[in-house]
């Protein structure tokens, strides 16, 4: 265990951590966990959970380390998120911090570096875009970008998706006479942009900087969300224009004042005042958990987002949001000045003060009492609640359509499916993937290797492998296979639908359980593409054009994972060589030798002085190699 002070939880710190920390836990003494709750102090800091294997699979924050840590195992109710995750620590160790802000700081970093299975994770990949213009830059564009660097630019967004920036930055180029190439440089002749009406070639000298920027500023209160001066300074320059009798001039003017009456009608949501807010909405129901964003800039609604949970269902909101909080703006180079939310939580100060730091401004998460902005948490709320029963919609009518199209006599909310893989008997694996309520979740796939046939018999595979994954869920339905299935579909014919009864029978004769399970193939044409659906006796089964492209991706999706199991074996196996046997000689040494030999045959018929020269090994080593070799 490692019990070491932090003066700061910095990305440096993690690395140090993660270089530092032992790997496993070979040689060490056996863990005791009630001897090591006793050592832990009464301070500040944050607490790595392990498993068996040494992989860390939570980490948390604590004001007190040894209250907070002790309570893990003592009897006290539990969420199910929490009670699987104590069953599995082997053993944790901890980081002492001088406050709870520096030991928030590092839980988000070594969250964020290890991902461990158990904290609540925001799978959020995605880096969001922003406008870009280079103010310092004589003659400026305006683009997209997804880096915000330190750099003199202005920046805005962040908008939810590339379509939104693409498309403010479209009406800035046609309704502005920027220039339009992304490298500006003095030309011979100006380019098809000018001949349009899109740029004002700045690059032939037509126009100056100081009118060029004019241009600029306008577009940045745009941007800004400052548009009352740009349509004022606009109509003052149509007017003009058609006194002037330059109607082309004026056209071009009222075509800019439109479409900014449009932006900002489309933009408008409220009368709020401030600059940026973030507005965050919760909405759970018995299998899953969405959270909504509502982006408010210059009380203008520029985005929305939406992210999806699952395990949770159990789990406090409050802390939910706080976890949520700390995943979703960790990294972000964008910060709001406030971050509105339903209630309060618990470290509510203790955020802001780390959100601040990170911004570098004041940055406060609000519960709003009365009034829009109350309105507005309710409205990402109510959103919350419609995006997640839309999406549960699309998938439900296909299994309406399951249980109809097979008969069944409930809707097949839990649907399992399996595929043997081998090459002449050789390397017998199987997968299992499975879908829920019409969704296939590859975090549910499992593997097998085969343990009781020891020649190619693919229906005998079958049936071991169904017969062992039922009874992992009848022995203990928590251990990671959870429920038994609705419905079982075999990638093949009817040997392999008649294994699966078997199998089904075998447990319910073992068990006592009457499993209703029913079980169909997936059979496949001469170009190994999935034709039709059949049953016990061979009768084929008519479904729509969508649930069949759903069951087709269902069978690759298994067959990927029972074929890339085997592969994996086979490439391991083949990896293997006479070295693997002989004490001394580890990978790095394996490696080396075989870089310079090229074979085992090749080190075999070398001398001794020649295998001493590679790196690490010695004359004796050498002659310890050459005997075992030879005696191979």
């Amino acid at each position: 265990m490692i019990n070491r002070d932090f003066t700061l939880g910095t990305e440096q710190n993690v690395k140090f951590y993660e270089k530092d920390r032992p790997k496993s836990k070979k040689g060490k003494e056996m863990f005791n966990i009630e001897e090591e709750l006793k050592k832990l102090p009464n301070k500040p800091g944050v607490y790595i959970m392990h498993d068996k294997n040494d992989k860390i699979i939570y980490v948390g924050k604590a004001v007190n380390l040894k209250r907070r840590v002790t309570s893990y195992f003592r009897k006290t109710k539990k969420t199910q998120r929490i009670l699987n995750m104590v069953a599995l620590i082997d053993h944790f160790e901890y980081i002492v911090c001088d406050n709870e802000a520096e030991a928030l700081v590092l839980e988000c970093n070594l969250i964020k570096k290890n991902m461990p299975k158990f904290n609540v994770l925001l799978k959020d990949d995605k880096t969001y875009p922003y406008i870009k213009i280079n103010v310092k830059a004589d003659f400026p564009d305006v683009y997209m970008t997804r880096r915000v660097l330190n750099d003199g630019a202005k920046y805005f967004g962040p908008y939810p998706n590339s379509g939104a920036a693409k498309e403010m930055c479209e009406f800035i180029k046609s309704k502005f006479k920027i220039r339009q190439c992304k490298s500006f440089k003095y030309k011979d002749r100006p380019c098809l942009n000018y001949h349009i009406k899109r740029c004002s070639a700045p690059c032939q000298g037509y126009i100056s900087k100081e009118d060029y920027h004019k241009q600029i500023n306008q577009i940045i209160s745009i941007l800004d969300g400052k548009t009352d001066g740009v349509r004022k300074e606009l109509e003052q320059s149509m007017k003009e224009a058609s006194e002037k009798m330059d109607y082309e001039k004026a056209a071009e003017l009222r075509d800019q004042i439109n479409a900014i009456d449009r932006i900002s009608q489309r933009q408008k949501v409220s009368n709020i005042s401030e600059n940026d807010i973030d507005v965050i909405g919760l909405y759970k129901d018995e299998y899953e958990i969405c959270i909504e964003i509502f982006y408010i800039r210059n009380s203008k609604m520029v985005g929305r987002d939406n992210f999806f949970l699952k395990g949770l269902n159990d789990e406090d909101d409050k802390e939910i949001i706080s976890d949520f909080i700390k995943q979703y703006y960790m990294g972000r180079s964008f910060f709001p000045n406030k971050i509105m939310i339903k209630e309060d939580i618990e470290d509510r100060e203790l955020l802001e003060i780390w959100l601040t730091q990170m911004a570098e401004r004041k940055v406060e998460i609000k519960v709003p009492q009365k009034g829009e902005k109350l309105r507005l948490v309710e409205m990402a709320e109510n959103n919350a609640e419609i995006t997640l029963k839309n999406k549960q919609k699309s998938n439900q009518h296909i299994i309406v359509e399951m249980k109809d199209a097979l008969k069944l006599d409930k809707l097949p909310r839990k649907i399992e499916c399996f595929d043997i893989s081998n090459i002449s008997g050789t390397y017998m694996v199987a997968g299992m993937c499975v879908m829920i309520d019409g969704i296939i979740k590859k975090n549910l796939s499992r593997r097998f290797k085969i343990k009781t046939v020891f020649e190619q018999d693919d229906p005998r595979c079958m049936r071991e492998v169904v017969e062992r994954r039922l009874r992992h869920s009848i022995d203990k339905e928590d251990d990671g296979f959870g429920k038994l299935p609705d419905l079982i579909f075999a990638d093949g014919g009817i040997t392999q639908i008649r294994a699966i009864l078997t199998a089904i029978h075998n447990v319910e004769k073992e068990s006592g359980k009457q499993l209703e399970i029913r079980v169909f193939g997936m059979v496949k044409n001469d170009k190994h593409r999935t034709r039709a659906l059949i049953d016990e006796n061979r009768n084929e089964i008519q479904v729509s054009d969508e649930m069949f492209n759903l069951i087709t991706q269902f069978q690759d999706t298994v067959h990927d994972t029972a074929i890339g199991y085997h592969k994996f074996l086979r490439d391991k196996s083949m990896s293997k060589s006479a070295l693997d046997d002989i004490k001394g000689v580890g990978t790095t040494k394996k490696a080396l030798l075989l870089k310079k030999f090229g074979s085992v045959q090749k080190i075999k018929e070398a001398d001794i002085g020649e295998i001493a020269k590679v790196k690490g090994i010695n004359e004796e080593l050498a002659q310890k190699i050459k005997d075992e070799l030879s005696n191979n």
